[in-house]
């Protein structure tokens, strides 16, 4: 088969073999023919690339010779423009060059008669400033006189204006010493303390007894507060204790666990059909061996190691019945022991006498001795019976002629000494729990007798608090008392002490009133005697003004005429001085204008002269270039033409490229086959040689039905399962055991960590559980508290909190605010008044849940106006009963409720004083 198939790809490779030949030629012919069409596009393209050449540079010389032209014309336009601007330019300078010659020659007339004018005019400037100055000088004579007389006249009136002056403050002076005397001694009249003795001594008597009280108090507090801390001290062991007990209980309960967990994985060995069969036999609630048996210490592994599957055998109190009923048991394996056969020896050689616990293990035992450990076994295994046998302390069995040693992991062996730390663990669970038990029950009594503590500690310091302030009021009112008694007397000597004063000073005021009064004539009749000198000053004065006041026109009119005149002059001066240079610099313009305007007309001429043969010129290149554009078509189709041919030989090129890269692929893959095929049949050779065959035995061998695709099939099947082997690992048992050693290993610290772990997460959603239960009921409380003051202290409205989350462990707070008359919707929206007013509210329902010793306030009230300050005060007037209040403030309604006001003062610079007033006091004092 494999010959036939080489002959035809043989034969179909020289087939394509010659197709592809043919498929060159034509591809040769073809590209003959394309190197002769880029040969002659070469050159088309060149000719082409000349026209175009001498095409461009014609548009270029015609492009050049237009700008020119335009240029030209631009520039004459130009020119006209630049020559109507400076004939227009120069005739305006003509016209005002003689404008300013004309304003030039009446000012120079104009100054040359204001000259001799203005010397007049100054010569009497100069006279009647003369004569203002001798009325100056004449006027300045008369203020001396008049000033030396008013220095002379004025000691007599200010005598007598002091003089009057004091008389009217003295008489003053009189009727006020006479007003004090009478009201001092209307206030010496009114003191009296006869009344304030009987109570000043009443007070200090039921100080003396309040202070006995108190004293009482304050030493049962200390007691209390000695046993609450003994008591909270007690609870705190006690709890410490029980969490110490619960901890162990805990910790005992996962070892439990985990020892229950590997116990019932090593003897559940029972499948479902044999539970099934001791069901049906009534045999379910039976023990087995295991659960009665008790080992000594340390020989466990020892009677596991003998008793093995025997561990898990059912006890029965007779085999006999039973036999007739195994044939319902379909599958698995099945241990009945009967206990009616006692066949215990108590020799103490035999690992019997250290089992206890029945007598089903008799006859498996018998015949076992037990010794500590291997060399003990070695010397006695050489008398030892065909059906006797020794064991070690650590599991190594002999028998005359064999040893037995199994070494199992923890969840497989160690059962018996598993069940006896099971039963271990239970007892000490047992112990416990019962301690915990009674240490809960100690903590709760704990914990009763330290609240009946707290609260009768709490009654105490209530009770203290009340004789406390009890005993404040009374050692005030007795303080008051005796600075009552105390100011009364001091007052009533400085009264009589003013009194002498007063009645002092009012003698002395009438000895200088007599004396001012004297003093006062001897001024009136010095005034009198000046009168007459005083009027004939006046006279004099009057005609010195007069004189003065027409000298100061005369001269004020002259020189403001020749100021006149002097700045007509000067200003003449100027303007001809002006119009001098404005005149010389427009004729310097003119002359500039006329020589522009000749420079222009010239320039406008010449530009004029080379437009008509820039226009020739222009003619002459737009024929060239028409007849060039002609021929630049003409090479433009040829060129055309030429790479038409040239893409259809190209296509036909690539036509045949494609063919015969088609013949190629094909015959490559020919080529492959027969190579493939001619591997194949060396192979089949090569096989057959090596196997000493020839293909004509191997044929004649061969069944009839036999294909190369099934015999391929089972080939790869056999090799897959030899794959499936792998390479053999010696050491495989002992890394078995070895990693099952440390997979027990961390299987049990994983349970224990599970187990710590749960333990864990069970406190923290107790933890959990409380903080949401308490938050929930102080948000609750707060909330309501809150619902009930907002009104009150609004007058209206409402309020309330709102959680922000549904976790109550993180969720926040927001404070949700109505006053009257608004709908906003958060806080943030209201004025700073009533921030102020819902803080006071929140603040104020914390206080009633759980109340402190004292708050302070500090200027609370200063955003508030007079009507939220009031109720404000009554709110804190109302809470005062539970809480002290202390608090800074500045308003006077908010002072009025107080008990007690503190202040500073500073009756000095730099020294300040603490002043305190009891109200009720104050008020009672000002009573009286």
């Amino acid at each position: 088969e494999l010959d036939a198939q080489i002959k035809g790809c043989t034969q179909k490779i020289g087939e394509l073999e010659v197709k592809l030949e043919a498929e060159h030629a034509q591809h040769q012919q073809v590209d003959t023919a394309i190197e002769q069409q880029r040969l002659d596009h070469t050159d088309r393209t060149d000719e082409f690339n000349t026209v175009q050449a001498t095409f461009y540079t014609l548009g270029s010389e015609v492009a050049r010779v237009e700008q020119t032209i335009k240029h030209q014309r631009e520039r004459g336009r130009q020119l006209q423009d630049d020559l109507e601007q400076t004939a227009s330019r120069f005739s305006e300078s003509e016209r005002l060059l003689g404008d300013d010659r004309i304003k030039l020659r009446s000012w120079e007339e104009e100054l040359a008669t204001l000259s001799p004018e203005l010397d007049s005019r100054q010569q009497v400037e100069r006279a009647s400033a003369d004569a203002l100055l001798h009325a100056e000088e004449t006027m300045h004579q008369w203020q001396q006189k008049w000033d030396e007389f008013n220095q002379h006249a004025a000691e007599p009136r200010q005598q007598a204006e002091v003089q009057q002056s004091r008389l009217q403050h003295l008489e003053q002076a009189l009727q006020r010493l006479q007003n004090r005397i009478g009201q001092l001694d209307e206030e010496k009249g009114g003191l009296s303390s006869g009344s304030d003795g009987v109570e000043i001594e009443s007070l200090g008597e039921q100080l003396a007894d309040v202070e006995l009280r108190l004293a009482e108090y304050e030493g049962a507090g200390e007691q209390l507060v000695q046993q609450v801390a003994a008591t909270r001290d007690s609870s705190g062991q006690l709890s410490d204790q029980l969490n110490e007990i619960r901890s162990s209980i805990q910790q005992l309960r996962g070892r439990q666990a985990s020892l229950e967990a590997l116990q019932q994985a090593a003897l559940d060995s029972n499948n479902g059909k044999v539970q099934d069969w001791l069901e049906s036999q009534q045999l379910h609630d039976r023990p087995q061996l295991l659960e009665q048996l008790e080992v000594d210490e340390g020989w466990q592994l020892a009677v596991e190691t003998v008793l093995g599957d025997y561990l898990q055998a059912v006890c029965v109190d007779d085999i006999g019945p039973l036999g007739s009923m195994l044939g319902q048991l379909e599958q698995g394996q099945l241990l009945l022991l009967d206990g009616s056969v006692s066949l215990v020896d108590s020799s103490p050689d035999l690992l019997c006498s250290r089992v206890r616990g029945g007598n089903h293990v008799g006859a498996i035992l018998a015949g076992v001795y037990c010794v500590d450990d291997m060399s003990a076994a070695m010397q006695r295994r050489p008398s030892l019976a065909d059906h006797e046998s020794i064991i070690t302390r650590d599991g190594v069995w002999l028998g005359p002629n064999w040893l037995r040693v199994t070494r199992q992991s923890d969840d497989q062996g160690n059962v018996i000494q598993r069940k006896q730390e099971l039963e271990t663990l239970a007892q000490r669970l047992s112990v416990d729990e019962q301690r915990a038990l009674q240490l809960e029950a100690s903590l709760k009594e704990s914990r009763d007798s330290l609240k009946v503590l707290e609260e009768k500690r709490q009654a105490g310091q209530r009770e203290l608090q009340q004789v406390s302030r009890q005993h404040a009021e009374v050692s005030a009112a007795l303080s008051a008392g005796q600075a009552k008694i105390e100011q009364i007397t001091a007052r009533r000597e400085r009264i009589n002490t003013e009194i002498d004063e007063s009645r002092e000073q009012f003698a002395s005021e009438q000895a200088a009133m007599a004396e001012a009064r004297q003093l006062l004539s001897v001024a009136i009749e010095s005034m009198e005697s000046d009168t007459q000198q005083r009027e004939q000053l006046l006279s004099e004065r009057d005609g010195t003004r007069i004189t003065l006041d027409r000298a100061r026109q005369t001269a004020r009119h002259d020189k403001d005429i020749a100021h006149q005149s002097a700045m007509r002059h000067q200003s003449l001066l100027t303007q001809i001085t002006s119009m001098t240079d404005s005149i010389t610099r427009t004729s310097s313009q003119v002359e500039q204008l006329t020589e522009r305007r000749d420079s222009l007309q010239l320039s406008l001429t010449e530009n004029d002269s080379p437009i008509e043969g820039l226009q020739a010129e222009l003619e002459q290149q737009l024929e060239q270039r028409l007849k060039v554009e002609g021929q630049l078509g003409e090479a433009r189709q040829a060129v055309a033409e030429i790479d038409a041919k040239l893409r259809e030989a190209e296509q036909l090129r690539a036509a045949i490229e494609h063919r015969a890269e088609t013949v190629r692929t094909q015959l490559e893959g020919e080529r492959l086959s027969n190579q493939g095929l001619q591997v194949q049949r060396e192979n089949v050779q090569k096989q057959l040689s090596e196997g000493e065959n020839l293909p004509e035995q191997v044929l004649e061998g061969m069944p009839e039905d036999a294909t190369q695709n099934a015999w391929q099939i089972s080939l790869e099947r056999v090799a897959n399962r030899i794959a499936r082997l792998g390479p053999i690992n010696l050491a495989a048992i002992d890394e078995y055991s070895m990693q099952s050693e440390r997979k027990n290993y961390l299987d049990a610290q994983n349970q224990d960590l599970e187990t710590a772990l749960e333990t864990l997460e069970a406190a923290i959603r107790k933890i959990d559980k409380e903080t949401r239960n308490r938050f929930r009921e102080t948000f609750e409380q707060v909330n309501s508290g809150l619902q009930e003051l907002f009104p009150r202290v609004f007058g209206g409205g409402s309020a309330y909190l709102e959680m922000t989350g549904d976790d109550l462990l993180n969720t926040g707070i927001s404070i949700m605010a109505r006053p009257p008359g608004k709908k906003n919707s958060t806080i943030h929206l209201l004025s700073g008044g009533e921030k102020a007013l819902v803080a006071i509210a929140l603040v104020f329902s914390i206080f009633q849940l759980n109340p402190a010793p004292f708050c302070m306030l500090d200027e609370v009230d200063a955003p508030l106006d007079d009507a939220n300050v009031g109720r404000y005060a009554r709110m804190v007037k109302e809470m005062s009963e539970k809480v002290q209040f202390i608090y800074i403030t500045h308003n006077k309604i908010s002072m009025e409720i107080a008990d007690q006001l503190m202040g500073v003062t500073m009756h000095e610079p730099g020294v300040s004083r603490l002043v305190s007033v009891d109200v009720d006091e104050a008020v009672e004092l000002a009573a009286v």
